[in-house]
Formats: C-alpha cells, sequence, structure tokens
C-alpha cells in the first residue's frame, strides 16, 4: 500500500518538538480522538518505549502495539506498529526540520510493511481515512506543543 504523509508547520524548535515526541505518554494527549486505552511498557522515552492502544478508526476496533524503534535526536522517531495478529505491520515516522524564519516542520509517514487482504482491497478507503485521522494528529499535536512549551517555560 501507498504510504500515508501529512504535516504541519510549528512555532517550536526541533529540540523541543523532539523532546515532546520522544514521550511515548504525551502521544496519548494528540491521538487519543482515535487511539485510545493507552497501556504503556518498556521505557518512558526513546527507543523500547511501547504503547499497546485499541485504535477506533474507519468503523473498526483493533488492538495495536506501539514500539519505538529508531530515534535520531532531534530529527526522527520511527514507531513499529503490529496488529492483527501480526498480519498488519506499519512503520509511522516522524521527520522534523528546522524552518529558515525559525520553529519547525513536521511530517508523519505512515508507511505498510504488511497488510491483510482486505486492508489491500480498501486500500482507496482507508488510505483517505489514514490521512484524515492523522491531519487531526498533526493539528492536536501542534497545539499540544504550544500548551507544553509554554507550561515548561513558566
Amino acid at each position: 500500500m501507498i504510504p500515508v504523509t501529512v504535516s504541519i508547520d510549528v512555532p517550536q524548535t526541533p529540540e523541543q518538538v523532539y523532546d515532546f515526541l520522544d514521550v511515548m505518554a504525551h502521544h496519548e494527549r494528540f491521538t487519543n480522538h482515535y487511539l485510545t486505552d493507552y497501556r504503556y511498557s518498556g521505557p518512558d522515552r526513546g527507543i523500547g518505549s511501547c504503547a499497546t492502544v485499541t485504535v477506533t478508526l474507519g468503523g473498526t476496533k483493533t488492538d495495536v502495539a506501539i514500539e519505538v524503534v529508531e530515534a535520531e535526536a532531534p530529527r526522527r522517531i520511527v514507531e513499529r506498529n503490529v496488529s492483527a495478529a501480526g498480519r498488519r505491520v506499519a512503520h509511522g515516522t516522524y521527520t522534523i526540520e528546522p524552518l529558515p524564519t525559525g520553529g519547525s516542520h513536521i511530517s508523519f509517514t505512515y508507511a505498510w510493511e504488511r497488510a491483510p487482504l482486505a486492508d489491500r482491497l480498501l486500500s482507496p478507503v482507508v488510505r483517505p481515512t489514514m490521512r484524515r485521522a492523522n491531519r487531526t494528529v498533526m493539528q492536536r499535536l501542534a497545539d499540544e506543543l504550544a500548551r507544553h512549551v509554554s507550561t515548561a517555560d513558566s
């Protein structure tokens, strides 16, 4: 399946964005419109940080295990997602780039490594649904960064 990428520009520095995204528990704040029932394991941040979540999207519910498998401060975090009894494997990659005028450009790419036949057949519906959900994620991430950074500065 073709990957889905969404992005947003924020006024926070790449270091501030990375420090926020690096903490797995922070993700609940901006993804809880479709990822719920977070259960954490492993370290709080960095490689090996894990969460199992319930995904409610497109009228279906499924549990997904998410683990940070790569981290390159302050530019990149890669999460491996496994669901459907291992039949669905994907990677979610956050890329953080400095903007020439200050702030950061954050992009998130969801790329399927393996997908069940039903997902592949429904790709014309699955991809736009993922894109919409993740556009909302980006806007909510921007809002959370504004709150988090202003609180940390106080």
